[in-house]
């Protein structure tokens, strides 16, 4: 895929915003945003005092690849082109903590909720069937069921979690549509979006050997009032994949950032963090992660791209991904 710079974007001299996560925010105008991703890489909230060689490129170019697909599913979004080999231009909303204090009826605004679609048995999900606070027939299987880890649901899961809180809380259903502004009937409109876009993805990955376990989306209401799909998707940061064929073999292998949480819950540091919220103490800092590892997570991370998009990764200043995955 070939970054499709526009002429408006070539032009424009973005103002600094923000730094999120793992990507910095930029004006271009009252209407238009840029986005340019880092090589920064972050898990359970903490930022990792490393960097992802390659990792921004390979986040950009994923993006722009679902975009497009979401245009040609007539699915509305904000994507409009790629400005550079790690940066992306978008419509702008208005973000705001509490929509509400934008009127009764607010438009053009960030949702602040991720939506969450789980498909198996995985992630913070195998965390809740291990400590017992979800039962088998909350996830729609038999009472008593006995629950393995990578098991397929019977059916999909549509969660939600704030997006705007320092740490990302669950919600139910009440709380998600009083802080969102919305109703049923929009909310109902948001998950039947996303199966929509991720049967379509589904359909893209499956003779590329992937499965996809679970991802999360961001939407909002644009100024027209329509749903309006925003920031990033099927990237190995927001979604979950695996190696169709191992799991068929009983295997789970990651195509995924799970790859690198699962390094810190080996070593220990998961637990630590969970019981420092869980008594509010302070949390522990996180580790940066060894050489060697930087080195296969960049090679995850480029490998996820063309198992996505069926193209080869082909980085912009001409270096080539270290390490093996």
């Amino acid at each position: 895929m070939s970054p499709r710079t526009t002429a408006s974007a070539a032009a424009a001299a973005p103002k600094y915003l923000r730094r999120g996560k793992v990507k910095e925010v930029y004006e271009v105008s009252e209407t238009e945003l840029e986005f340019r991703f880092t090589n920064d890489i972050s898990v359970f909230d903490k930022h990792i005092p490393s960097e992802i060689p390659h990792k921004g490129e390979t986040l950009a170019l994923t993006a722009a690849h679902w975009f497009e697909l979401c245009t040609r599913l007539k699915v509305p979004h904000h994507f409009l082109s790629l400005s550079g080999p790690t940066s992306m231009r978008v419509r702008r909303v208005r973000v705001v903590p509490k929509p509400a204090t934008l009127g009764p009826s607010p438009r053009n605004y960030l949702l602040p909720l991720e939506f969450i679609m789980r498909y198996y048995v995985a992630g913070s999900m195998w965390d809740r069937v291990k400590a017992g606070t979800v039962r088998p027939e909350q996830l729609g299987f038999p009472s008593g069921k006995h629950i393995e880890y990578g098991e397929a649901l019977p059916e999909p899961l549509f969660e939600m979690t704030t997006k705007l809180e320092p740490v990302d809380r669950p919600l139910d259903v009440a709380e998600a549509l009083e802080l969102a502004v919305i109703d049923r009937p929009r909310l109902a409109e948001v998950e039947a979006t996303i199966r929509k876009v991720d049967a379509a993805m589904d359909k893209e990955i499956e003779p590329r050997g992937l499965l996809h376990v679970d991802g999360k989306k961001e939407f909002g209401i644009d100024a027209e009032g329509r749903l309006i799909l925003l920031d990033t998707f099927g990237t190995a940061d927001e979604d979950r994949f695996w190696d169709r064929g191992a799991h068929e073999r009983g295997r789970q292998v990651e195509f995924s950032k799970e790859f690198v949480r699962q390094h810190y819950r080996t070593i220990g540091y998961y637990d630590s963090l969970v019981r420092a919220r869980a008594t509010g103490d302070p949390e522990p800092p996180i580790p940066p992660l060894p050489p060697l590892l930087v080195d296969e997570v960049s090679r995850l991370y480029t490998t996820v791209f063309e198992r996505l998009t069926g193209e080869p990764f082909h980085a912009s200043d001409g270096s080539a991904p270290s390490g093996s995955f």
